[in-house]
């Protein structure tokens, strides 16, 4: 299996060079030459697997340069008993009817992310040992709240490595700033920006390609890579957790083998439903997969027009892990459906580099509304379907769970379709707690202490909020540094000491 290049068609890598560049020279993301196949047969054996061997099977397929031994000592690595508070891993859950819950969120911080940044620390380090000399590792990421925490957990004191993240200093959840702020490690570094996440996300990617900081890190005998979803690794790794959503859906009976599911997925960087897509071309038996976006609504306005705009308002919402108008990984799925044209690909993305918009051919964008249903709601709807959840089913839901939930619904009642449904469930209700609580109950106190609203969700809820977050009461903060956008690679070379 090889990997080429969304923006040059010559390009011809292994899995783990790759995973050890992260994004292409040519400032292109990494994609497989081909999508490989997945039988019936095959799925239908996996339906007897626990997670890891599920894992052991996609991933193999993808993976080709690693030895079985490697990718045994990866996916057990990632997965062993203790990493997740449920031994299924990503356990499905009935939410009524014909709706189920795949819950992705029993990870160590409490988030879909832990998924796949539990397990790209060793594909790197095994990717590394394939294609570097002695070189450090320098792990750059730009998050909008999930992603830095997960990536920081997953690398910390990771030999060979160092790890630097940056978040917009107003578009995260306070516990999601308490668990990058305090982040234990001594390869780490977290700052925070003056902009949104497309600003953190853009300067890393220039960061990236530039080619007088190149020249530096080469100096200094250091590389770059990413724990973003534009790294393969990170990518990878979340196609196993729709295909183990299928098989488990199989045994609890809300579904019949080889009968078609919808897949519903809350979104802003598109990474996460990409995944659900290369599961579905992989052979898993996926009817429609329906993009759920908040008020920041790209990728709806997106999927419905084939017009990509992100000449818009930007919103900060009550779920900022989708606060983005610039998703990345959208330019894998174009690449692929545009017939892997590299020169399309350059062509609009310099159009959005250059004017903030581009339109899709006729022929792509019949693709894209074959392929996907696109929806979205405001933090009053989000809140609202927070409650009637709560209420109806005594399930409580996060932020972007909800949103996914709202269009769901939406989905159902305009289109009568009752194909058995998934919802992707991204992280834990009390990483964003006060949003929760005041869905929940209307007329809650507003607490300036973060842990004291939290108390009020455990005490309102019955549910114990998790361990991890907790325990971050009281804890130092190491990290309050805030810099402008033009100053991130200037925040790179003084965090690294170079």
């Amino acid at each position: 299996m090889f990997y080429t290049s969304t923006r040059d068609n010559s390009v011809r890598v292994t899995a783990s060079k790759a995973i050890t560049d992260g994004i292409s020279p040519d400032g292109g993301l990494y994609i497989p030459v081909e999508i490989p196949a997945l039988s019936a047969d095959e799925l239908k054996a996996l339906c007897d697997a626990d997670y890891k061997e599920r894992a052991k099977k996609v991933l193999g397929l993808y993976l080709t340069d690693f030895s079985k031994d490697e990718l045994d000592y990866c996916v057990e690595g990632a997965y062993k008993e203790g990493k997740f508070s449920s031994e299924k891993v990503a356990p499905v859950v009935k939410l009524h009817d014909n709706v189920s819950i795949l819950e992705l969120f029993k990870g160590p911080t409490c988030a879909f992310k832990d998924m796949a940044l539990q397990i790209l620390p060793y594909l790197l380090t095994v990717s590394a040992k394939k294609n570097l000399k002695d070189k450090e590792i320098v792990i750059l990421v730009a998050t909008s709240g999930d992603t830095g925490k997960a990536a920081l957990e997953g690398f910390k004191d990771v030999d060979g490595t160092r790890i630097l993240v940056f978040y917009p200093v107003d578009g995260v959840s306070p516990m999601q700033k308490l668990q990058m702020t305090t982040q234990e490690g001594n390869n780490v570094g977290v700052c925070a920006i003056k902009g949104n996440f497309d600003d953190a996300q853009t300067g890393v990617k220039s960061i990236f390609t530039n080619k007088e900081i190149l020249k530096r890190f080469e100096e200094n005998n250091l590389v770059f890579s990413s724990a973003n979803s534009i790294n393969w690794g990170r990518l990878a790794p979340q196609i196993v957790y729709y295909i183990s959503a299928y098989c488990d859906m199989v045994n609890n009976g809300s579904v019949k083998f080889g009968e078609k599911i919808n897949i519903v997925v809350p979104t802003g960087n598109f990474g996460n439903i990409l995944a659900a897509y290369f599961a579905k071309e992989m052979g898993l038996p996926v009817n429609k997969l329906i993009c759920a976006s908040n008020a920041n609504r790209v990728l709806t306005d997106f999927i419905q027009s084939g017009t990509y705009n992100r000449n818009r308002d930007f919103y900060t919402t009550v779920s900022p892990s989708m606060d983005i108008l610039i998703s990345s990984n959208l330019e894998r799925l174009l690449y692929i459906l545009c017939g892997r044209d590299a020169d399309v690909i350059n062509d609009w993305f310099s159009q959005l580099g250059d004017k903030g918009v581009y339109t899709v051919s006729d022929d792509v964008n019949a693709k894209i509304k074959e392929l996907f249903v696109a929806g979205c709601c405001d933090d009053a709807l989000t809140k609202e379907t927070i409650n009637e959840t709560y209420n109806d089913y005594d399930y409580l839901a996060d932020t972007h769970t909800a949103v996914a939930i709202n269009v769901c619904n939406k989905y159902i009642e305009e289109t009568g379709d009752m194909t058995p449904v998934v919802i992707a469930s991204t992280a834990s209700p009390f990483k964003f707690s006060k949003a929760v609580l005041g869905a929940v109950e209307t007329d809650a106190k507003d607490y300036d202490d973060e842990f004291s609203t939290v108390a009020a969700l455990e005490e309102l809820s019955s549910l114990k909020a998790p361990e991890q977050l907790s325990a971050l009461k009281g804890k130092e903060v190491r990290f309050d540094k805030v810099a402008s956008k033009e100053d991130m690679a200037k925040v790179v070379f003084d965090m690294l000491g170079i």
